[in-house]
């Protein structure tokens, strides 16, 4: 027994699923970004995924003038953040904050999809 399907093309939803947010931002990422990111040649940050560290994965944030392919661009207040497709899967769902601190200042991901993390909280395992 077969089954018949029908492509309709321009078709849309009647009560589309609502998408998850692929990377939400907090302000004061926001206002960290503008600042590294303004200038006279428009920049981007790129979050990707490397494998490194005592958990396996570890962020890796990178400078960019243009997308990629299959980058998924996050547009928030003004900003725009690109995350590598290959990261996509293991950023999905995450919130991306500014920390400072006495010792430090850092981009700190909280992240859902997280299993495991090193005691320094540099590398992760999803």
């Amino acid at each position: 027994m077969s089954l018949a399907a029908k492509v309709v093309k321009g078709a849309t939803l009647k009560n589309p699923r609502p998408r998850k947010a692929v990377l939400t931002l907090t302000p004061s990422a926001v206002q960290r970004l503008r600042t590294l990111t303004e200038g006279p040649e428009p920049k981007m940050v790129r979050v990707g995924i490397r494998t490194k560290g005592c958990s396996g994965q570890q962020y890796q944030l990178d400078y960019t003038t243009k997308r990629e392919k299959f980058d998924e661009e996050v547009k928030q207040d003004g900003v725009t953040v690109l995350v590598d497709n290959k990261a996509l899967l293991s950023v999905l769902g995450s919130e991306m904050d500014y920390v400072e601190d006495k010792l430090s200042a850092q981009f700190v991901f909280n992240n859902p999809n997280v299993k495991e993390s090193c005691g320094c909280g540099q590398s992760f395992m999803t």
